[in-house]
């Protein structure tokens, strides 16, 4: 085919939805890995529904994929599309909102029926009308009849032919994006081939109807190609949030030449990590999928007592039930890592969308004075860094660490430059092998106040732990008021002291300015989309972005009293920001919060960051 008429773009937004039994998470799963495998940035964010089993065809069951790819490094999965693949009515009505002016939508006409529309809560006959879609290129395929047509000789039932026709959606993006066909291709045999090879050649027919037809037809009078993004060189491979936890994790034990053990309940969105772990026996993992959140840290600091590194894993409500035997953790001064993967709440809220309101309870939710280091990831690959960082922080300063993700990034994806491991350093936990002269003494610390870690079974080192408070020294239960509060300022010191080691505060873009917006973990792709637009537009707005919550790391207050206002920026009703005065009460914070269960945009951003400046 002759590529007449092919239009070189920047970056393009591609928002494929439907029915939650659509298959759009794998249609753009594979659009997302193809375009990575050309070489171009990407960027993705899978949109759940928030309800379990919502009726078929209705707006509250749509399920959504966004990518954003292009010829430099994305950041961030885009505001609103370029393009929006609809699988039916109640699709198109969710995502009208997201349609960029001039936008492309492309439709299946096959859903276009009364019972469809009805469903989907549409007053009329014609939804392009009723929403106002005359301005855009709609384009109105019968995919699912062009699917059927295309796939009636491979001798499956209506069904199974019927689930192909998100293939064929997939076919006409990679032609009107001029993207290969291959690697979906080849990814199909991989994943069918062998158990079910008809539904594997059925689904790569319907790939190829789909492209033929884009090709052939005279409703996209152009299509477009996006170049590679310039990267460092190196192997690199799609990934997102939750594994990149979890082999995060594994680099901490092998670094640390401990074996790991996970124990953990499953709960949306963090379950993913558990599963990734499970399957890392080769590298020694131990899992178990516990009764309750409850039974799951338990496992954890029991496996830490034994010798082992320990992480459970969860998301906010099960934060709040495994509260108690963190405080355990903290009182054994155990090392222990906590995965809190971020979800709206409170309570059950929205399990499948995100949120960063669990910062006060990682911070203060248990009883007692019970300090724990947090840390927070920003973006999909770089959960590997902070899970390493978490697990390096837990073992040689022995105490819990809690590693703050959330829902965004821990399901979002992007290009990651896999690490060579030579490059990242050696973990050192104060273990005790050989009891020294005069008897060993379990709460002898070290210059960064962590007690030895002297594992079970080794004569002359038999000691205890529990609950109850510990003699400073000794280790034998004391219920001296001196005593108690001497480990209590003990504690909380030894986490105090962590801030020597990690990095000192930095900014994005100048030193000094007009505005400094502050934001922290997965929100950083968009605020620095932002500041980076204004900074284009001249103005004087720069970035202070924090990973490392608890302690705070050196150079904040230097950094803050160089900008005339400061802007806090989260998914939250200002926990942060709440928090920054505490700790640095000499300055004036403006705020700018959501709780959508839906990320930033860039657009409100740059609205909020413009007033602040007149």
């Amino acid at each position: 085919m002759e590529h007449s008429n092919v239009r070189e773009l920047q970056d393009v937004v591609i928002r494929f939805s439907g029915d939650s039994g659509d298959g759009m998470q794998l249609t753009g799963t594979l659009f997302s890995d193809t375009s990575a495998l050309l070489g171009n940035g990407t960027s993705t964010f899978p949109d759940y529904p928030a309800e379990i089993r919502a009726p078929q065809g209705t707006v509250a069951g749509v399920s959504g994929f966004q990518v954003h790819f292009g010829d430099h490094r994305e950041i961030n999965p885009g505001d609103y599309c370029d393009v929006l693949v609809a699988m039916n009515p109640a699709a198109l009505k969710a995502n009208r909102k997201w349609l960029k002016p001039e936008a492309t939508v492309i439709i299946d006409g096959d859903s276009i029926t009364e019972e469809h529309l009805k469903k989907a809560g549409f007053k009329t006959l014609d939804p392009l009308a009723e929403l106002g879609l005359n301005e855009y290129n709609v384009v109105v395929p019968d995919i699912t009849s062009m699917t059927r047509e295309a796939l009636k000789e491979t001798g499956l039932d209506n069904k199974a032919v019927t689930k192909c026709k998100n293939m064929f959606a997939l076919g006409i993006c990679f032609w009107l994006f001029d993207r290969p066909e291959e690697y979906a291709l080849r990814y199909l045999d991989t994943k069918f081939a062998k158990k079910n090879p008809a539904v594997a050649e059925a689904n790569k027919l319907a790939i190829k109807a789909g492209y033929n037809y884009a090709a052939n037809t005279h409703q996209f009078a152009s299509h477009y190609t996006v170049a590679p993004a310039a990267r460092e060189k190196g192997t690199y491979r799609s990934i997102n949030g939750n594994v990149a936890t979890a082999w995060g994790l594994c680099a901490a034990a092998e670094k640390a030449g401990l074996p790991l053990f996970c124990g953990s309940y499953p709960i949306t969105p963090a379950t993913v990590i558990l599963e990734e772990l499970a399957k890392r026996k080769d590298l020694g993992v131990k899992t178990v999928q516990a009764e309750d959140e409850i039974a799951g840290i338990c496992t954890a600091i029991g496996a830490a007592f034994a010798g082992n590194f320990a992480v459970t894993t969860t998301s906010g409500p099960g934060l709040s039930l495994k509260s108690e035997a963190l405080g355990l953790a903290v009182m054994t001064e155990l090392p222990l890592v906590v995965v809190d993967v971020q979800r709206g709440g409170p309570s059950t809220g929205l399990p499948t969308k995100t949120e960063q309101s669990d910062l006060m309870q990682a911070l203060y939710g248990r009883n007692g004075e019970c300090p724990v280091i947090v840390v927070a990831a920003s973006s999909p690959s770089d959960c590997f860094h902070y899970a390493f960082e978490a697990g390096r922080l837990a073992m040689e300063h022995m105490t819990p660490v809690v590693l703050l993700t959330d829902g965004f990034i821990a399901n979002g994806s992007e290009p990651w430059r896999i690490p060579s491991m030579k490059d990242y350093p050696k973990i050192c936990p104060p273990i005790v092998d050989v009891a020294p002269e005069g008897g060993f003494m379990p709460y002898v610390r070290n210059e960064q106040l962590a007690r030895g870690w002297a594992f079970p079974g080794k004569a002359g080192l038999e000691h205890r732990v529990g609950g109850l408070e510990k003699d400073a020294v000794k280790g034998s239960i004391s219920h001296d008021p001196a005593n108690h509060q001497k480990m209590v300022d003990t504690r909380a010191a030894k986490v105090a002291k962590v801030v020597d080691d990690i990095p000192a505060q930095t900014v994005w873009g100048d030193q000094e300015g007009e505005l400094l917006v502050v934001g922290w973990g997965g929100t950083r792709g968009h605020l620095q989309n932002a500041v980076d637009e204004m900074r284009r537009e001249g103005h004087k707005v720069s970035l202070c972005h924090f990973n490392y919550i608890n302690p705070l790391p050196h150079g904040v207050r230097e950094i803050f009293a160089r900008f005339r206002r400061i802007v806090v920026c989260e998914l939250n009703e200002g926990q942060f920001a709440n928090y920054l005065r505490q700790n640095f009460q000499e300055f004036h914070y403006e705020q700018y919060n959501k709780c959508e269960g839906q990320p930033f945009t860039v657009v409100e951003l740059k609205e909020k960051f413009e007033s602040l400046l007149k």
